[in-house]
């Protein structure tokens, strides 16, 4: 069974007493919760789980007959994992294939870490982009005199550099 992402149960759980033979008390039981509920829990806001059910991360869910969602448990805990891998910027089509793994449990760890680590390259890729676009700016704010002159070395350099990418 996955962790459980969800970092706070609401207020509509039954309380259990924990079984003396166990060190860890057993989950409560989750009832159904409303999205306001549901976003409050996961830390998403309504108008994100509402998109996310939409782009098909999340399943549909339960209608009250006047037309409110209803989360379980498991919805809870799968917004948790998107709210997650949201956080660690990956995106929507990764998070698609990490809800599949996470399903899937017959997966191999194997192909979770690939995902991840083609990640990982991503995020070097960016960090390494960030750093070039510092180091030129800088150059560009270093040269700039910041005085009341209408010469300014900044608007030049940028100037030059656009003149260049043509």
């Amino acid at each position: 069974m996955p962790n459980h992402p969800a970092k706070h149960l609401p207020k509509q759980v039954s309380t259990q007493v924990p079984n003396q033979v166990s060190e860890q008390a057993p989950k409560p039981a989750i009832t159904q919760v409303t999205i306001g509920e549901a976003a409050r829990l996961t830390g998403l806001s309504a108008k994100m789980i509402r998109h996310y059910e939409a782009s098909g991360l999340l399943p549909d869910t339960c209608r009250s007959e006047s037309g409110y969602r209803w989360y379980n448990e498991r919805q809870l805990e799968l917004l948790g994992l998107i709210r997650q891998a949201r956080k660690l910027g990956f995106s929507l089509v990764q998070i698609q294939s990490l809800l599949s793994l996470w399903q899937n449990p017959d997966r191999s760890s194997r192909e979770v870490k690939m995902l991840a680590e083609h990640h990982l390259a991503e995020i070097d890729d960016r960090i390494s982009e960030l750093s070039q676009m510092r180091q030129q700016l800088k150059q560009l704010a270093d040269c700039c005199n910041g005085d009341d002159n209408a010469q300014c070395a900044i608007l030049d350099g940028l100037a030059a550099v656009s003149a260049v990418t043509k």
